[in-house]
């Protein structure tokens, strides 16, 4: 099934993220773990790329057992380091896997070589050449890091729509009027694909910080106050997460936004904690 068929209708979406093992570690617990989301019922999962493709036959095998599940797959794909040769090897792996949809990321390099592809936006217009894929993209809510201004940043949107871009998934903001303010923006740039909002509910707070130095990704001080008075318990730090997470998804589809997507970091617990909380306003 396209996930672009999902993000368009009625109902409200719940997604979730899932990582492959490094290289070398069992497979077959991530594979546990798509079987344990699968039966808390979110409408599909994305699975992410290794840096410069390290883990790509993992991240095609934890694919296969997503569609295998009875949910669409998402399969992140970066470039920076790949040429048209290895972007061709690995959509003829997706496709022989029965994947239909690809998240198309420029990632970060590897071996300091752009490869053939230098943007996001080069490789979806690959991708949609090379077969009947549905095409996702990243967008910043806050901005990219390297793109200098917000306004240049959707410029850059921009392109990936031009590139046959189907629909948008943002970078994770703990903030909803930021989400809101940016629905705006991209409107106002003609940009009008679904975008479906990226919440991660915090659990750790050492590695919430990290994230947000690398990404710019802003947390705001009632969150912070959570974070930091909950920082030495863990279980009392996930409730929380999982409480303010649930919060953010109530306030975006009371107004109107009703695809989610919940970065989890390979925890069933913590989609499932969500998806019950949501039991009856998503249905």
């Amino acid at each position: 099934m396209k996930i672009i068929d999902l993000l368009k209708n009625e109902k409200v979406c719940i997604s979730c993220e899932l990582f492959p093992p490094k290289a070398g570690t069992e497979l077959q617990n991530a594979l546990n773990i798509v079987s344990d989301i699968a039966e808390v019922g979110p409408h599909f999962m994305s699975v992410t790329y290794g840096a410069g493709g390290t883990s790509v036959g993992q991240t095609v095998a934890i694919a296969r057992a997503i569609e295998a599940s009875g949910r669409p797959a998402l399969a992140h794909l970066t470039c920076i380091d790949a040429d048209e040769a290895k972007i061709d090897g690995v959509l003829a792996q997706m496709r022989a896997a029965g994947v239909q949809n690809v998240l198309a990321l420029r990632g970060d390099a590897v071996n300091g070589n752009d490869g053939d592809f230098a943007h996001a936006s080069d490789l979806m217009g690959k991708i949609k050449k090379a077969g009947d894929f549905c095409v996702g993209g990243a967008c910043y809510p806050e901005g990219h890091p390297e793109a200098g201004s917000l306004d240049r940043d959707i410029v850059n949107t921009r392109r990936k729509i031009d590139s046959g871009c189907d629909f948008l998934v943002t970078q994770m903001v703990f903030d909803n009027n930021i989400i809101y303010n940016y629905m705006y923006r991209l409107l106002r740039h003609g940009i009008d694909v679904p975008v479906v909002a990226g919440i991660m509910p915090v659990t750790n707070a050492k590695q919430i910080n990290r994230i947000c130095e690398l990404s710019g990704t802003k947390l705001p001080a009632n969150y912070r106050a959570i974070v930091e008075k909950f920082a030495d318990d863990p279980e009392a730090l996930k409730q929380a997460g999982i409480a303010y997470a649930t919060g953010q998804i109530v306030d975006l589809i009371a107004n109107g936004l009703k695809n989610i997507h919940v970065y989890t970091m390979n925890r069933p617990e913590i989609i499932g904690g969500i998806m019950k909380n949501l039991s009856e306003i998503v249905k």
